[in-house]
């Protein structure tokens, strides 16, 4: 079985793999699971806007020749740095989905290493926890856990939910709980939902659980 690394921009996507993505892939018999915050600097941890914090950090892991590992990412499409490998090409297309599966068709070339494949989330990691409203209704007010609830029936697809700038999962988040804390009740809440909940409501996100796994279990020959 191979380990798996996942990159991720920050503390609060760092969490969700310890506390929800790496038990679940845990049972099924990956045991090795370890998110890497991308490298800003020498010192640097967290954040991305620049592309080359992400390739940077992918090459430094992909300098080791073994074969027993795989390395992925966990990275937002909203405000993904606009220098991104063939970002004005793909800025172009009008379905999202496609234009994200080009975005990481152009970054697995980029990279070039069969160890390597690249994730981005449709739209953020906030767009998960809007699979369920039960998490909203733990942890938030009534008032507030009716107006996700709200948004929550809004959409065939948690994934879907962004029209604008100000209408981006977090942001809707923020303007109903001003003091909304991303890393702690960000993950406090997909706990609560679970994530063989998020796997059926995001079809995405279900894909690259997927891909993983097949990944992890592949033979190195």
């Amino acid at each position: 079985m191979k380990r798996v690394y996942i990159v991720v921009e920050g503390q609060t996507e760092q969490e969700f793999v310890n506390s929800v993505v790496a038990p679940y892939l845990n049972t099924l018999g990956i045991y090795s699971v370890t998110p890497v915050l991308i490298r800003t600097s020498r010192s640097g941890r967290g954040g991305m806007v620049n592309y080359s914090h992400l390739e940077n950090t992918v090459k430094m892991l992909l300098q080791s020749s073994s074969t027993d590992f795989i390395i992925t990412t966990f990275i937002d499409f909203f405000r993904l740095p606009t220098n991104m490998p063939e970002y004005d090409e793909c800025s172009s297309i009008a379905d999202k989905d496609e234009r994200i599966d080009r975005l990481e068709a152009a970054i697995d070339k980029a990279i070039d290493d069969r160890r390597f494949f690249a994730y981005i989330q449709k739209h953020e990691f906030e767009a998960l926890l809007f699979s369920d409203n039960k998490g909203f209704e733990y942890y938030f007010t009534d008032e507030c856990a009716k107006e996700t609830g709200s948004i929550v029936s809004a959409y065939d697809s948690p994934e879907d939910i962004n029209s604008s700038p100000s209408g981006a999962p977090s942001k809707r988040l923020l303007a109903i709980k001003p003091d909304y804390n991303k890393v702690l009740e960000g993950n406090l809440i997909a706990l609560e939902i679970g994530i063989n909940v998020m796997l059926e409501k995001c079809i995405r996100f279900a894909r690259w659980i997927d891909t993983i796994e097949k990944k992890a279990k592949a033979s190195n020959r």
